[in-house]
């Protein structure tokens, strides 16, 4: 059992971490593939996407192109024999602020009445809209702080 004094030592240190975690800004990949100069690929629609060729932006900048507190990525492929190269595909990096789920840390996707492919990832760490698959662990971390100190507490 802790005493008086290691539950208020703990709790400070838990209010500190918990308003360091939720007050920064998170920072997003941007960009389009729909705005790539022809024959370039900077947002990684064909080829893997290269994190030195772009900066992190602040969602809550005015660089942002949408502000929010969350990043996402978009990609959409059309069906085989669509375009002369066999498939058309489209890559967008953003922030966000609404998910459709309503969650972050996961994908979801689809397929249009035309054909197309879609699919939607949204994930809540900094810069984390680079790779085809997302990560919980630090969006897990806020979550765990707090069961902790209700267990704690209690």
């Amino acid at each position: 059992m802790l005493s008086v004094k290691q539950n208020i030592i703990l709790g400070s240190i838990l209010v500190v971490l918990l308003a360091a975690t939720f007050s920064t800004a998170i920072r997003c990949y941007q960009c389009s593939s729909q705005t790539d100069k022809k024959g370039v690929d900077s947002c990684g629609a064909y080829a893997w996407f290269n994190k030195t060729q772009h900066i992190a932006i602040e969602c809550n900048s005015d660089e942002s192109h949408m502000p929010g507190s969350f990043c996402m990525k978009i990609v959409q492929q059309g069906p085989r024999g669509f375009i002369w190269d066999g498939r058309w595909r489209q890559v967008i990096r953003r922030c966000a602020s609404v998910a459709d789920t309503g969650v972050t840390g996961v994908c979801n996707w689809g397929v249009y009445e035309n054909g197309v492919y879609w699919e939607e990832c949204y994930c809540s760490e900094d810069a984390c809209n680079t790779s085809p698959s997302i990560s919980l662990s630090k969006s897990l971390i806020p979550a765990f702080l707090g069961i902790l100190s209700y267990r704690i507490f209690l």
